[in-house]
């Protein structure tokens, strides 16, 4: 795994601390989304179909920091929109990184290579970089052509200016396991630290659907894509190796939501960073008065084929601590991507999708309405 020893250490520590005083919901990764604005129209995302009053909104710095010192998590992953089109972007991962906190600041890298200057590597800050497959795959993921290649070239530089990069994968409908294959070589190749992979989730907003994974198919294309890579030892996964077991379809986890709170423009995000159903002023809100149970696979029905880290990885890492030997297996031999699948979640009991985020548009509009007048 790419995880440096440092951040096992600590992240380990902070899941036992919480353990042993009986805590059952914290977060291990805050998902902070400082704006929504991007310079890219990807067809799986969807966030620049805001207002322009929206896309216009920035969380400041002190609204940053002051969600990362109230969240507690370890590790901070600053997501959006584009992050680097945030002016205070700098400031605030220098103040994350002071806080001794991991942070993954997620991008398009269509900026990297001009704003590479205005950051200090660190043992507390990663490069994560969106590709999701090779050049055809990833173009076509982004609606842009030439993206691929300005990304890679970021990549190369931030390494030889000795900045830790990792790749953030998202996979579609179209993913063939070959080609994923390939792809993970060439990044092993390119001297990436770390793969943070998973299968896309069918965003509210997203403008194009039919190109998400169903859940089957996601067990199915995960275990074709591990068994080309050695069970998945070929590659260097930042993700633990029970979550990737969970992938191919070997593990049945509950998703555990509150493991990767989201703070954006709208507040804190329920229930979590890929539903936007209401929203909490803080984050103590959030943990104590959301109905956690409403949610997830088996219950609601936008949660039906979600496998995305963001629910799962706290399940996994969770499950680390309950099996150590379990995970020790899974190091040491690889996913197992042959046998029977570890029974599924069934959908019968689910409640079915109530679609509420216009309502969350126009309650954000009438504040900023208000604020403006």
């Amino acid at each position: 795994m790419a995880i440096p020893l440092l951040q096992k250490i600590m992240v380990g520590a902070y899941v036992l601390r919480k353990h042993l005083s009986g805590q059952k919901r914290y977060p291990l990764a805050l998902m902070l989304e400082p704006l929504f604005r991007c310079n890219l129209a990807c067809a799986g995302c969807g966030k620049i179909d805001y207002p322009d009053a929206i896309l216009d909104q920035r969380l400041s710095f002190d609204e940053c920091l002051g969600a990362v010192d109230e969240c507690g998590a370890p590790v901070v992953s600053i997501a959006g929109g584009e992050p680097l089109l945030h002016r205070d972007m700098p400031a605030i991962v220098a103040g994350i990184v002071a806080r001794r906190k991991f942070v993954y600041l997620c991008t398009n890298a269509l900026l990297m290579e001009k704003k590479l200057d205005q950051y200090t590597p660190s043992r507390f800050f990663v490069w994560s970089v969106h590709l999701d497959g090779d050049e055809a795959m990833h173009d076509r993921s982004v609606c842009q052509r030439g993206v691929y290649r300005r990304a890679v070239a970021a990549i190369r530089r931030a390494k030889a200016a000795g900045f830790r990069v990792n790749i953030n994968c998202t996979l579609f409908n179209d993913a063939t396991p070959e080609q994923v294959a390939a792809f993970f070589d060439s990044v092993r190749d390119m001297g990436v630290d770390g793969i943070t992979v998973s299968p896309g989730y069918a965003y509210e907003r997203a403008p194009v659907q039919e190109h998400f994974l169903a859940r089957e198919k996601t067990r199915q294309l995960f275990r074709a894509i591990l068994a080309r890579g050695d069970g998945g030892r070929r590659w260097a996964f930042s993700q633990s190796g029970l979550f990737l077991d969970f992938l191919a379809g070997n593990q049945s986890y509950r998703c555990t939501p509150w493991g990767n709170p989201a703070r954006t423009v709208f507040g804190w995000q329920r229930p979590c960073y890929l539903l936007g159903e209401g929203y909490a002023a803080t984050f103590r809100e959030l943990m104590e008065e959301t109905d956690w149970d409403a949610y997830g696979t088996g219950r609601y029905e936008k949660c039906a084929n979600c496998m995305v880290h963001s629910g799962y990885e706290a399940s996994a890492v969770m499950d680390t601590l309950a099996r150590p030997l379990a995970a020790a297996k899974v190091a040491l031999e690889g996913v197992r991507t042959e046998g029977p699948m570890a029974p599924d979640i069934p959908l019968a009991g689910q409640r079915p999708a109530e679609y509420v985020h216009a309502r969350q548009v126009a309650i954000k509009l009438d504040e900023i309405r208000g604020r403006k007048a």
